[in-house]
């Protein structure tokens, strides 16, 4: 019984924690979570970007939908592909994936 209330007594001279204290936690998973998620895409973001500003006729690229082609004509929006002798296709800017490496071909 003695013990009970020595521990009672105890307790009751600790005081809460403050507010910075209970928020230290979510603010460091949240700066957790940007570097590991966050700003990783956005670096994958801008360099797509960078990518497709800079296409030029005559570059090889994949499109999202797997399609290998040789690009003939660029707009603001579009790209005309060559896929084969004569085939082209007209594909959004944004749907190219990426670059084909001479080992790909």
């Amino acid at each position: 019984m003695f013990s009970q209330l020595a521990m009672a007594q105890a307790a009751a001279g600790k005081a809460a924690p403050g507010f910075l204290e209970q928020m230290m936690p979510f603010l460091f998973i949240f700066i957790i979570f940007f570097f590991l998620i966050i700003r990783p895409q956005q670096k994958r973001a801008k360099k797509q970007q960078e990518f497709l500003g800079a296409l030029k006729r005559g570059d090889s690229v994949l499109t999202s939908g797997g399609i290998f082609g040789t690009i003939e004509g660029l707009t603001d929006k579009f790209v005309t592909l060559e896929v084969s002798d004569g085939v082209r296709l007209r594909i959004l800017r944004t749907q190219i994936s990426g670059p084909v490496s001479e080992e790909a071909k």
